[in-house]
């Protein structure tokens, strides 16, 4: 069904683009004269929509297989790049029907029914089915996110494998350092508590004063609340519930109650990059423990979507690599972050421990990649001729001028190798994309701290 690849990732050959795959259907469904229009929406209990209208092919035959790889995989990104528990399928009952048995108890997507549902939305996951009249509008809010420099800051950023802070006086950073830490199989949170406290007093120590407290996180935060977390998945379910969901509440007790917000890292990602550029549609794209996202609106404002990318599926091989979270395959979380380049280490002759985590893992890729080592630059050069694929694929979700990329999988001349590779395949397979999107690094500096001077900004003063 996909079109040919004009690259071939080094070392993962068959991968099969979405953005290929996607495309020869389209183009096959705009060929046949009874192709007939589709509508997916996505209802969030906030009561925002979002909705996708595309056309599948007659539904019979060998067609249904071909609709119904392309509906589940479209919903399954929609589903993590925008959010909702609730389903409308306007156009095709069959298809709806085919949902309901994939997400559901038992059903291949499981895990998404689950966490979707009673995670992050707190509310039973469902798929409904209705004629493509009966469709709802799409209504969607967007809402303004940090800049605020003024008066004294403390920024954070917590990863899975370092905590990142910094001291800000009205826009200057005058201090940032990075403490390693090891938050995703920890059973107390008492340990996420006094590591994130303890990286406040340190920006504090710097400080004349604290007048806002600001910080980016791996997983889904509504209004300061931890909704789902892979930092804290080593907590048991009843601890979570006592100590984490509302961690943040008792730290801001803790600092006086000054102004304290906390929010994805994807979305502050994409803010430091929109207020580094002083540009708006972007795409901010952390490679770093897992894959985190965030959007900023042409307008300049971020929206209430999950924008969780590291589930989201960018590769349609039927063995693609399968994430042993989620249980799914072909998803960015095994492309683009530490756990991707050690997947590909030992397919580029890199072998390293067992024991050896994913962090340590992707030093020694770094060292050999400074040192010369071919192997290593093969597992970048793999990395680059995916991302360029995906960057297409993310282009029919987002309205973007600028994809920042950030996270320790970018620093070095390994990231910038990533970039030219992305960029080649851009500039050759989606030439209209390439004069349009810029993909962009920002500076070492800025590549490792930029983030928390940039979540410093998500609190406004009283």
């Amino acid at each position: 069904m996909t079109d040919r690849p004009l690259f071939s990732p080094p070392l993962d050959p068959d991968y099969a683009p979405a953005a290929l795959w996607n495309r020869a259907f389209r183009r096959r469904c705009a060929g046949d004269p009874d192709s007939q229009p589709l509508a997916i929406t996505l209802v969030r209990p906030d009561g925002g929509i979002s909705r996708f209208d595309t056309r599948t092919l007659p539904h019979v035959r060998k067609n249904i297989v071909l609709n119904e790889r392309y509906v589940e995989r479209l919903v399954k990104f929609l589903l993590w790049a925008r959010g909702g528990c609730r389903i409308i399928v306007g156009g095709n009952a069959a298809l709806a029907d085919s949902l309901r048995l994939i997400y559901a108890p038992g059903g291949e997507r499981e895990f998404d029914y689950e966490f979707l549902g009673g995670k992050v939305y707190g509310r039973a996951f469902s798929v409904e089915s209705c004629v493509i009249e009966a469709v709802p509008a799409e209504r969607e809010a967007t809402v303004p996110l940090g800049r605020h420099l003024d008066g004294c800051r403390i920024g954070f950023d917590l990863g899975g494998s370092d905590r990142k802070c910094a001291a800000v006086i009205d826009g200057r950073c005058v201090f940032s350092e990075e403490v390693t830490w090891d938050p995703y199989f920890q059973s107390d949170p008492q340990y996420h508590y006094d590591g994130i406290n303890d990286s406040l007093r340190r920006a504090a120590a710097h400080l004349p004063r604290v007048d806002a407290i600001g910080g980016s996180a791996a997983g889904v935060y509504v209004s300061n609340e931890v909704r789902a977390a892979s930092l804290f998945r080593g907590v048991s379910p009843e601890d979570f519930e006592k100590r984490v969901r509302r961690m943040f509440f008792d730290l801001q007790r803790e600092w006086g109650g000054v102004p304290f917000e906390v929010a994805n890292d994807g979305e502050v990602t994409a803010l430091a990059g929109s207020m580094s550029s002083g540009e708006n549609g972007v795409l901010g794209l952390a490679m770093g423990t897992s894959v985190a996202a965030g959007y900023v609106t042409p307008d300049g404002a971020i929206t209430p979507w999950l924008n969780e990318l590291a589930f989201a599926p960018i590769d349609y091989r039927d063995d693609a690599p399968r994430d042993e979270w989620s249980g799914d395959r072909g998803c960015a979380v095994q492309y683009f972050c530490q756990q991707g380049v050690a997947r590909l280490a030992p397919l580029a002759g890199l072998v390293f421990p067992k024991e050896m985590k994913f962090a340590e893992q992707l030093i020694e890729v770094q060292n050999h990649m400074a040192a010369g080592d071919e192997r290593a630059r093969r597992i970048y050069e793999t990395i680059g001729v995916c991302f360029g694929y995906a960057v297409a694929h993310y282009a029919d979700f987002y309205d973007m001028r600028e994809l920042l990329t950030l996270g320790r999988v970018t620093s070095g001349p390994g990231g910038e190798l990533i970039l030219a590779k992305a960029r080649e395949v851009l500039v050759r397979e989606f030439p209209g994309l390439a004069s349009r999107i810029r993909l962009r690094m920002p500076d070492e500096k800025d590549k490792r701290l930029g983030q928390a001077v940039a979540a410093a900004s998500l609190p406004a003063l009283r």
